[in-house]
């Protein structure tokens, strides 16, 4: 694979502008979404965000005032407001390098940075990144993907964008700079304090087309198990619990282990957020029966999942509780004190904080059955087929069945009924056959079939 290394000032850098930098995670022309600018207002950290269409990108970066702070959001929206709960796509990987915080990287040229970037990632298995932006004070590094993620896939995008920021943080990685709704410095702005202008000053591939990754193969090298690991893992489980202890002693030992553990709970605290939020579309808003609003119930437990799926970092609660306000309700004069007791729980949780409770630690958050869910929100039969994972077991084994049958379809086995009429079939040409005198050997032989079986088939008449 080959490498552009293009520094400050370097001609080549002629070959990135804002709008081709941009362009490499947001492919713009004829598509839905919206991205956001933020941009500093004055010498004193105020700060302005807006956000645009997609499809307007092009006349928007051709209008910015480069002299001044302005950072552009790595994702894209649903609408125009760049809160995780609004994710449309992400299409890359990224971490923020503070490297004059690193005491690897602060002494070092910004070819140097770069050159101890490669080292790292080489030593640590991780691919190296498609681009890298130099931020005016450190570096931004970037994996672009082959295609880009729609929101489902936040849980397992979020868990390696955990694993990147923990590998890469001896060089400076921002913790607090890898959720799907942040923003980086906007590629040909000034970084205000350092007077440094933002540039791409590594490229892998060509600055054409650097190099795009398989999601999957990179959640494969950053993550302690993959997708076929977890199968047979949980297959291993129920057949052999005696080993339990052992498989879990390994998962203790792992180094890397920290970072995927409670990775399927995330997983499906995001979906049922989703279908929350799909109930009420289905509802057309939420009111009860009886006319009364259900809109808090609503929100309490909408921001309980957004946060119980690890997507969201504790400092932007009250701006993601204000959006999912908004959405419920545009004309919702809400107050984010309201949320107190969930804000403090959100707070324990992104701490690792845990409450034991029947001899089981749970998350500081709520976490309740899906039963309780459906009894507090009236969920019927027809809504719940609407659904993804808020559903009754009778319903779960009836989709599981459902999806056992699609899967002996596929590997060629015939439907019960369909075995049924077939013997039946046989039978009757068994015994055609037999009337008109055929010899049972040569029977077996035209239906492919042994003589005993003939012989029970002419038993039975």
């Amino acid at each position: 694979m080959s490498s552009a290394l293009i520094l400050p000032g370097d001609s080549q850098f002629e070959l990135f502008d804002a709008l081709d930098e941009a362009q490499l995670y947001h492919p713009f022309e004829d598509r839905h979404g919206f991205f956001s600018l933020l941009f500093a207002t004055d010498t004193k950290g105020k700060k302005i965000q807006k956000s645009y269409p997609l499809t307007d990108m092009a006349q928007v970066l051709s209008l910015v005032d480069y002299t001044r702070d302005t950072w552009i959001s790595q994702a894209e929206f649903t609408v125009p407001n760049r809160r995780v709960v609004n994710l449309a796509r992400v299409g890359l990987f990224f971490v923020d390098l503070d490297t004059y915080k690193s005491d690897l990287m602060k002494d070092r040229s910004i070819a140097g940075q770069i050159q101890t970037l490669h080292f790292w990632c080489s030593d640590n298995n991780i691919p190296l990144p498609s681009l890298v932006v130099f931020s005016g004070r450190g570096l931004q590094a970037k994996w672009f993907f082959e295609k880009t993620l729609p929101s489902a896939a936040l849980p397992r995008w979020n868990a390696c964008q955990k694993a990147l920021v923990a590998a890469l943080e001896p060089l400076g990685a921002d913790r607090a700079a890898r959720d799907a709704s942040r923003v980086l410095r906007l590629v040909e702005s000034v970084h205000s304090v350092s007077g440094q202008r933002v540039e791409v000053v590594d490229v892998q591939g060509s600055a054409s087309s650097p190099v795009r990754y398989d999601f999957e193969q990179l959640a494969e090298q950053l993550l302690p198990y993959t997708r076929d690991q977890i199968k047979r893992e949980r297959g291993a489980r129920a057949a052999k619990l005696e080993q339990k202890q052992q498989r879990l002693q390994l998962a203790i030992d792992n180094p890397r282990a920290e970072i995927f553990k409670g990775y399927n709970c995330r997983a499906l605290a995001w979906h049922r957020l989703n279908d929350l939020r799909k109930l009420g579309d289905l509802r057309g808003g939420w009111v009860d029966s009886n006319g009364a609003s259900m809109r808090t119930l609503s929100l309490h437990w909408q921001l309980n999942f957004l946060c119980l799926s690890g997507t969201v970092n504790p400092s932007t609660f009250h701006f993601e509780a204000r959006e999912l306000a908004k959405q419920l309700d545009p004309t919702w004069a809400f107050a984010v004190d309201e949320l107190g007791t969930l804000r403090a729980k959100a707070l324990d949780y992104a701490s690792g904080k845990t409450v034991e409770f029947a001899g089981r630690k749970w998350p500081a958050l709520y976490t309740p059955k899906n039963q309780t869910l459906i009894d507090i929100f009236g969920i019927t039969d027809a809504e719940q087929r609407q659904l993804k994972t808020i559903i009754t077991p009778a319903l779960a084994t009836e989709r599981d069945t459902e999806r056992q049958r699609v899967k002996r379809r596929a590997a060629g086995m015939q439907e019960r009924s369909e075995y049924l009429a077939a013997i039946s079939d046989r039978k009757a040409k068994a015994r055609a056959l037999k009337a008109e005198g055929v010899p049972v050997a040569e029977i077996a032989r035209r239906l492919d079939i042994t003589r005993p079986t003939v012989y029970a088939a002419l038993r039975e008449v």
